[in-house]
């Protein structure tokens, strides 16, 4: 169903939500990087099967070694998604010099490396926890190509 005052009032509230986070990314940068890097559904699944998410590109490694069992509870896959791509674009902004969150229009952070280029860590992590591809490890592997 097509109701154009519905589709308009929609864009505009994406747009006003992407403002809102593009103003707090600007206002306070590590403030942002901060919440972003808490990830506590990836944490707590990893801390479940022994592992301690440290913010290095290893435990992007051993991520992606870890037996998918959220895949069974299709509603926690998304989330679990999400911080995995938080918790990649914080190993890289931690990791990688020059690269740091930015926010798209329709309010969706990205990363931003020294080169320009713009990585879509988000889709990447609900990607991995959905299909397992691509690996985390990799996708930290191409942005530090840059």
């Amino acid at each position: 169903m097509n109701i154009p005052f519905l589709d308009n009032w929609l864009n505009r509230r994406e747009k006003e939500q992407g403002a809102g986070l593009a103003a707090a990314l600007a206002d306070d940068p590590e403030g942002v990087a901060e919440l972003f890097s808490e990830c506590e559904m990836l944490r707590v699944q990893a801390r479940a099967a022994g592992l301690e998410l440290d913010e290095s590109q290893a435990s992007l490694e051993a991520l992606d070694q870890l037996m998918p069992r959220w895949r069974r509870d299709p509603e926690a896959v998304p989330w679990l998604g999400n911080d995995a791509g938080f918790y990649l674009g914080t190993v890289i902004i931690r990791t990688i010099p020059g690269a740091g969150w930015r926010v798209w229009p329709n309010g969706q952070p990205v990363i931003r490396l020294a080169s320009g280029r713009e990585l879509n860590v988000i889709e990447s992590g609900v990607s991995w926890a959905m299909t397992g591809s691509p690996e985390l490890s990799q996708a930290y592997a191409e942005a530090s190509e840059g």
